[in-house]
């Protein structure tokens, strides 16, 4: 009989938990990368305000990081491209706009009054939490504009150079 502990038996992948962890593939990416330094940042801005007087700017770091685990799994997961109806960039330049947003407009009310250090931190972490949901917000535009002029991210460049491929062949016939 077959001993399920025997060294000879080859392990095979268990499901469970390590299904949630993300891939090294996802975390080389500009979205993964990008999504890690924004929950760092909105954790990292929590933990300060929780430690400061100003707590009731806690919440915004709070929600923030949760949406952003949201869509770090979303993507990690490949929900964006089980569930069609729901158009992801659209929702996620939502996220990152109004983030950027809000980050910006706490942080300055935070530096503008007399505040504990922990407060400071929190604005410190704030602005470049500011600057990475910006960053990303920017980059999740730039896709949401080919998609609505009808061009496809990965397949733009082709499509220019074929375009002018054409003019180039249209020249050179006259």
């Amino acid at each position: 009989m077959d001993d399920p502990g025997s060294a000879e038996s080859t392990p095979e992948p268990q499901p469970g938990l390590r299904a949630l962890l993300p891939t090294r593939a996802f975390l080389s990416t500009r979205k993964g990368q990008l999504l890690v330094a924004e929950s760092v940042l909105s954790f990292l801005t929590f933990l300060c305000y929780i430690f400061s007087s100003d707590a009731a700017f806690m919440t915004v770091p709070l929600i923030e990081f949760l949406l952003v685990l949201f869509f770090f799994y979303a993507y990690l997961m490949k929900l964006n491209q089980k569930f069609k109806g729901i158009h992801w960039p659209l929702w996620d330049f939502v996220r990152c706009g109004t983030a950027a947003i809000v980050y910006f407009a706490i942080s300055i009310a935070v530096v503008s009054k007399d505040s504990s250090r922990a407060s400071k931190a929190a604005a410190v972490f704030g602005f470049v939490a500011t600057i990475a949901h910006a960053l990303d917000a920017y980059l999740v535009f730039n896709d949401l504009a080919l998609f609505l002029r009808g061009e496809d991210s990965s397949a733009a460049p082709e499509t220019r150079k074929e375009e002018g491929d054409d003019s180039e062949s249209d020249s050179n016939s006259d």
